[in-house]
């Protein structure tokens, strides 16, 4: 089954996170969202993967290459992001048989993909509360028979979940017009194959789509706690390590840290004297956590230093942040409201009563910063020296 999987966005409501990487290559559960998507089509028999790259898509292609999981690789590039149908069609001289498309930057189970490879020509539909929300599918006699958008009453519960399987000549099917939003999109050939073939809804049992920053803390709660328990690094035999913790190579637990898994700890992590590591918490790589520092149920990505007597919880900090001593992060409203984040120019909630902070790729905090709930710091953003950071900068 030839899969076009869709990775050329640029990812604007999960800046400033993704300024320097591609919303598909953010990690969860120590490997990129798009290596999550790639492991869940190989797995439904998926024989080849064609990737549709645009923003910074060189680093895709690093870290897939031309084989992935002995799977052949192969890349189109999509210039401008002009829609679901653009993107495909940007991949169509690889298309030579019924193809699979799905969103790079959202997470399946491989279970609910292999169903749809078996069932062409499919949808993929997850059943939600609300669907006046999404692409909603119309069904009769357990075929689609039309997909509408946010209509006001929806004849389903059944949200269009992203991925399709395609007969072969829907190939010819990908010049469709651009729709009222500016873009060509997919949908539309979806209702032209509708017309002369009948499609079948399989509903998928996780769809999760990662595209705001908080959904990067709910995609890592999920996936580690499906993560077993595997120390390949070193573990002093005064720290403690609760539940399912994994402890990559190259890495180190110094003397009197504590981890309460889910975790994941990266390669090259130095960990503690005398650290707390608790909640669903990822250490991407070569991150140092130093005396007396707790880490609560975050993000920490590549290269980023909380040296000492620091406190950081409910949060994602990017690359090659520096956080000062006693940087502390507060994630819980006094009116015990949901916390707001800036996503795109405006106050959006994130539906948690905790969250931190998003820090940007190589921000600094200075010596005793204090950081509110739902501030974003900038790329390269810095603090004063005992600031209380009430905004974001």
């Amino acid at each position: 089954m030839q899969t076009v999987i869709l990775a050329a966005g640029q990812g604007t409501r999960l800046r400033p996170l993704t300024e320097s990487i591609p919303k598909p290559m953010l990690s969860v559960a120590g490997r990129p969202i798009a290596a999550h998507v790639a492991d869940a089509a190989v797995a439904g028999g998926a024989d080849e993967l064609i990737f549709v790259t645009g923003y910074m898509g060189d680093v895709v292609e690093e870290y897939f290459g031309e084989t992935y999981r002995g799977v052949p690789v192969s890349y189109a590039t999509q210039e401008e992001q002009l829609g679901t149908a653009h993107a495909v069609r940007a991949a169509r001289e690889h298309i030579d048989e019924a193809f699979a498309v799905i969103n790079g930057d959202n997470l399946y189970d491989p279970e609910s993909i292999a169903e749809l490879f078996a069932n062409a020509p499919a949808i993929g539909a997850f059943e939600v509360d609300d669907p006046s929300n999404y692409g909603v599918l119309s069904t009769s006699d357990g075929r689609v028979t039309d997909i509408i958008e946010k209509p006001e009453e929806p004849p389903t519960n059944l949200a269009n979940a992203g991925v399709y399987l395609f007969p072969p000549e829907a190939k010819a099917h990908l010049d469709v017009p651009m729709s009222e939003r500016g873009e060509h999109e997919l949908t539309d050939v979806l209702a032209r194959v509708i017309e002369d073939h009948d499609v079948t809804p399989v509903e998928v049992e996780r769809w999760m789509d990662v595209g705001r920053p908080w959904e990067l803390l709910e995609a890592n709660e999920l996936l580690l706690g499906e993560e077993g328990r595997r120390l390949d690094g070193e573990v002093d035999a005064d720290a403690t390590l609760e539940g399912r913790v994994v402890v990559e190579e190259g890495a180190s637990i110094g003397p009197g840290v504590t981890i309460e898994g889910p975790a994941y700890i990266g390669p090259d992590c130095e960990i503690g004297p005398n650290a707390y590591v608790r909640g669903a918490t990822l250490l991407e790589g070569d991150v140092h956590i130093g005396q007396a520092v707790e880490i609560k149920n975050s993000v920490i990505m590549q290269g980023t230093n909380v040296p000492h007597l620091s406190y950081v919880g409910d949060s994602v900090l990017g690359r090659d942040v520096n956080l000062g001593a006693g940087t502390n992060v507060a994630n819980l409203r006094h009116d015990g409201d949901d916390v707001e984040l800036t996503v795109k120019g405006d106050r959006v909630s994130t539906g948690r009563r905790k969250f931190g902070v998003v820090v940007g790729h190589g921000a600094k905090t200075a010596i005793n910063t204090s950081l509110a709930p739902g501030v974003t710091l900038s790329g390269d953003a810095t603090t004063a020296p005992g600031e209380a950071v009430l905004r974001d900068r």
